[in-house]
């Protein structure tokens, strides 16, 4: 797929299944993130490769985050915020390492690390790999903020969920450039 095509086609995929893609399939979309725009090189992202055992783990930080935040949840809320992690066969954490620096704001850096999640879900696509980004509260929570390693200066960008399109994928909706752009 060329890559205009990859832009202009790109929708989320929400609904995945198993197996996760292939070693060679999730290196490229690694591959892709490291050309996200850098000013600096400053390589302010770094990314958790979550599958396998790791996907119940998350479940687990899932579980305890939502009951820090009531604990009279029901048995079905606790194992419905742990089925948010269990989505797909691979989540990818996509993690902000922004630090302070003379020249380069730590926006700047943050877009830098969204922006090298966003190539990683273009590269997705591109393979015809099904994701969807997602954050939500358990991303800024810190049961899961602590439980994934994360250092107090870093912000989880995402949650990348990869997969297999699972069904019938939506086309995307057509947009008239002209809503958003005018001359100055």
């Amino acid at each position: 797929m060329d890559a205009l095509t990859a832009l202009h086609s790109r929708t989320s995929v929400p609904r995945v299944s198993g197996p996760a893609p292939s070693g060679t399939a999730v290196q490229a979309l690694f591959q892709a993130a490291l050309r996200a725009p850098d000013h600096g090189q400053l390589r302010p992202w770094r990314f958790l490769r979550i599958e396998g055992d790791s996907l119940q783990r998350l479940a687990d930080l899932f579980a305890a985050a939502a009951l820090a935040e009531n604990p009279s949840l029901n048995e079905d809320e606790v194992q419905s915020a742990r089925g948010k992690a269990l989505r797909a066969p691979l989540v990818i954490a996509s993690i902000s390492c922004a630090a302070e620096h003379p020249k380069i704001p730590v926006l700047e850096q943050d877009m830098a690390a969204a922006c090298a999640t966003h190539a990683m879900l273009l590269a997705a696509h591109a393979q015809g790999i099904g994701a969807v980004w997602r954050t939500g509260p358990f991303a800024v929570h810190p049961a899961v903020r602590n439980g994934l390693g994360l250092a107090a200066h870093e912000k989880l960008i995402a949650f990348l969920y990869i997969g297999h399109p699972d069904g019938p994928q939506r086309a995307p909706r057509e947009l008239p450039v002209a809503d958003f752009v005018q001359s100055w």
